[in-house]
Order: C-alpha cells, then sequence, then structure tokens
C-alpha cells in the first residue's frame, strides 16, 4: 500500500503529492534543479581534456599563389565552356559591331537604282529614303 506522503527526489522532504505515483518533487524548482545537475554531470564526464596543441598557420608561399591561380584559370575556362554564346555578356568589340550596323544609312535592297547610278538607302535620323551616289 502506497504512504501518504511522498520524498522529494531532490530536497529529501516529504511532500503530499497531487498525482500519486507519477509526482517525484515537491514543486517545479527542485524539478528543474535536479534536471540541471544530472545534465552537469553528465557533461563533465563525456569532455576530454584539451591539449596545448595550436594549428599551424600558413603563410604566403610562390606554391600557394599558383595553386590559387590554377583554380581560378579552371573555374574559367569550365564557365566558358559551359555557357552558351547568346548568354555571355556582350564586349565593347559587340557594341562597337552593333553601333556600326545601325549607322544613320542603311541601304535599301528592294528598290531599284536611279537612272543616274544614285542608291536608294533609309536614313535613320529623318527616316525618309534618300538617293546618294555610293554611299559605303
Amino acid at each position: 500500500m502506497d504512504t501518504k506522503y511522498y520524498s522529494c527526489q531532490y530536497c529529501h522532504e516529504d511532500f503530499l503529492p497531487k498525482r500519486r505515483y507519477v509526482q517525484k518533487y515537491c514543486c517545479d524548482n527542485c524539478r528543474s534543479k535536479a534536471h540541471h545537475q544530472k545534465n552537469k554531470i553528465t557533461n563533465q564526464s563525456t569532455s576530454l581534456p584539451v591539449t596545448g596543441t595550436q594549428n599551424k598557420i600558413e603563410k604566403m608561399s610562390a606554391a600557394g599563389i599558383g595553386n590559387a591561380a590554377a583554380g581560378v584559370l579552371a573555374a574559367d575556362v569550365v564557365k566558358s565552356l559551359i555557357t552558351k554564346n547568346h548568354n555571355k555578356p556582350a564586349t565593347k568589340g559587340d557594341i562597337l559591331a552593333l553601333k556600326k550596323s545601325y549607322e544613320r544609312y542603311q541601304r535599301v535592297l528592294n528598290l531599284p537604282r536611279k537612272p543616274d547610278g544614285t542608291l536608294p538607302y533609309f536614313d535613320m535620323e529623318t527616316k525618309y529614303i534618300v538617293y546618294l551616289k555610293d554611299y559605303r
């Protein structure tokens, strides 16, 4: 048969339990202190002693610089091989070629020459067709 009073497992005082067969501690304070005490003991036993060895700090060397340069070069080659041409960024030469293709006068190919030998060109600024003597 069960006794009327229980003994607290942390402070060992007698107390009247509110939940029979389940309650082990007299109050929440004793319960939390017992938990901290239990975890403190297990943490101390599992920790390893710290040795006084320090990690070696690497210094700059020619081999390290060479390895870094080779790594960057390899990454750039792989990146340029994977990237498609239409996704690559435009260079200054590409922009100049594009500018040259959009000059002021563009040759109109579906109109014939005039009898005096002038060729039809489309003026990009005025938006009219003009006839010029062999502009290009």
